[in-house]
Formats: C-alpha cells, sequence, structure tokens
C-alpha cells in the first residue's frame, strides 16, 4: 500500500513540472509574428512554447487524439494535414509556415504564402525525442522563445515518471494501436512511443523494422512471439474492434491476455512533439504501475 501510494504520488509531481508556467523573456518582433502550424508536431511544439498559431491543420481530430496541449479559441482549421487548403492558409495570413519533412514537396507552393520552417521530427529509423528537442531549440531561436525552460520540464517529467515506476519488473511492452478486431500496428525504436519506452526503463518487445508511419501492421498472433510482455494499447480504438475483441477466441488465448498484462490508454498523438512524449509517459506510468502488470 504504502509503495502505491509512494508511485501516485510520484507520478503526480512528475506530471507538475510539465504544466508549471514557462517564464520566457518578452519579445515583441516574437510576439508580433503571426505562425501557421500545418504539423501536428510542429504545432505541439509551438503550443509548448507557448506560441498561439493563427491557423493549423485538423483541429478537431487534433482535439480528439491528441487532446493536449488545448488549442486556443480562434485558432483557424485549414483542413487536412497530407492536403492543406491553401486559400485558407493564405486568407489567415500567417508570417511564418511551420511545417516538417512531410511537406517538402508543398515547399514551394507554401513559401509563396509565407516564409517556411520546417521543424523535423520523424524519419525512419531515428528515434524522434532528441529531434523534438531540436524542433523545438530551433522554433526557439526563430521566435526569441525560451525553449530550454520547456524542454527542461518535459525532460524532468519523463524522468519522475521512471522513478516512479521504479518498483515495476522490466518486462518487454507491446506499444500497438488496434485496426481491428484481427489486427495491430506495433510501435518500434522510430517512433515516439518506442522511444519514451525506453527512457521509461522498459525493452520495446517489438524489436523488427518498421514499414509504416513508424508502426508495423501485423497480425494479433504476432505478440505471443513475446509471451511474457505487456501490452499497452494506444487509443483511440474502433468501437467496433473493441466488441469484437471481447469475444475473440484468438485475442483471450494470447499468454498477455490472459495474465492480465494489456493496459488501455487514453488517445495519444502518434506524429506528436515533446508533449505527446509526456502524455505518453504519464499515461504509461500509470498503467504499468497498476496491478497485474508486475
Amino acid at each position: 500500500m504504502t509503495r502505491s501510494l509512494t508511485r501516485r504520488r510520484a507520478i503526480g509531481l512528475a506530471a507538475g513540472l510539465l504544466l508549471a508556467p514557462t517564464v520566457v523573456p518578452t519579445v515583441v518582433w516574437a510576439g508580433e509574428r503571426r505562425v501557421a502550424a500545418i504539423d501536428w508536431a510542429a504545432l505541439e511544439t509551438a503550443l509548448l512554447l507557448g506560441i498561439d498559431p493563427v491557423a493549423a491543420t485538423e483541429l478537431r481530430q487534433f482535439r480528439e487524439i491528441a487532446l493536449e496541449p488545448e488549442i486556443p479559441a480562434g485558432v483557424a482549421d485549414v483542413g487536412l494535414r497530407g492536403t492543406p487548403n491553401y486559400e485558407a492558409l493564405r486568407l489567415a495570413a500567417p508570417d511564418l509556415i511551420l511545417s516538417s519533412n512531410f511537406y517538402e514537396r508543398q515547399r514551394g507552393t507554401l513559401e509563396r504564402i509565407a516564409p517556411v520552417l520546417p521543424l523535423t521530427v520523424y524519419e525512419p529509423g531515428v528515434p524522434p525525442y532528441a529531434r523534438a528537442v531540436e524542433a523545438a531549440a530551433a522554433l526557439g531561436r526563430a521566435l526569441g522563445r525560451d525553449a530550454q525552460a520547456a524542454v527542461s520540464r518535459a525532460d524532468a517529467a519523463i524522468a519522475g515518471f521512471r522513478d516512479a515506476l521504479g518498483g515495476v519488473p522490466r518486462r518487454p511492452v507491446f506499444v500497438v494501436s488496434v485496426g481491428d478486431a484481427r489486427h495491430v500496428r506495433a510501435f518500434g525504436a522510430d517512433s515516439m512511443f518506442g522511444d519514451v519506452l525506453g527512457r521509461l526503463g522498459f525493452a520495446n518487445a517489438w524489436t523488427a523494422a518498421t514499414s509504416y508511419s513508424a508502426a508495423a501492421p501485423l497480425g494479433i498472433e504476432a505478440l505471443a512471439r513475446v509471451p511474457d510482455a505487456a501490452v499497452l494499447v494506444v487509443g483511440p480504438m474502433p468501437a467496433e474492434a473493441r466488441r469484437e475483441l471481447a469475444d475473440s477466441a484468438l485475442w483471450r488465448a494470447l499468454p498477455m491476455v490472459r495474465a492480465g498484462r494489456v493496459a488501455h490508454l487514453a488517445p495519444v498523438n502518434h506524429f506528436g512533439g515533446l508533449p505527446a512524449a509526456v502524455r505518453f509517459a504519464r499515461l504509461t506510468a500509470t498503467a504499468l504501475g497498476g496491478a497485474g502488470h508486475g
């Protein structure tokens, strides 16, 4: 009982480190910049540094999947991430557009609207946390914001969650999202989830290469290859898949399901920046710190 209370308290203290307000120098030039973010990791990075964008993409979806940071009222939605609405973006009149390597083919078109600052976090085979730190530093330099304070809080929060899990056995962990009752996507080392999992002191049970969006699509029977693993299911999960999994003999036969080593996490942005990293760490610490995952 004492260990459980201590763990919960430590998790709460670590979360508070990220939520504490950042004191940044007042820069009139930076405050006058109108920033649009068409990439979600870039959007999270801007919000982390206290920059309220004038426009961003897929805001309704972001609010449902990323959940945090909170999007301020008045931010214009300029369409899909893959194909932003250039006319809506032009009407938002940004001074700077935050993008990523995913938008290089569109860069020429975007630059006819405003200067573009690519903030690359995700690349195949490259753990993204350090890239997210670099993205925050690059944006801070561009707009005169104190990125180091925000980065330090994120690092300290994740370290706090790791400490809170000190008494939990370090078994391997699958991090997956569910597509349907027979298939999942396992997040690898080049996903934010895989990177943060290692920073929490756990081995990623999925060690093979990833082939799509930092995750590998596979049948659920593949989870049985590491029978002593735990499984973290990152939401959202399709309602139909949830119903079918409950009745699936194949799912119930998996060793980790039989042993109760499966936890369902609330949604987290799969392509997020440091805020997504800390959110995933917090949810993971709570899930793995509970009963049934030892």
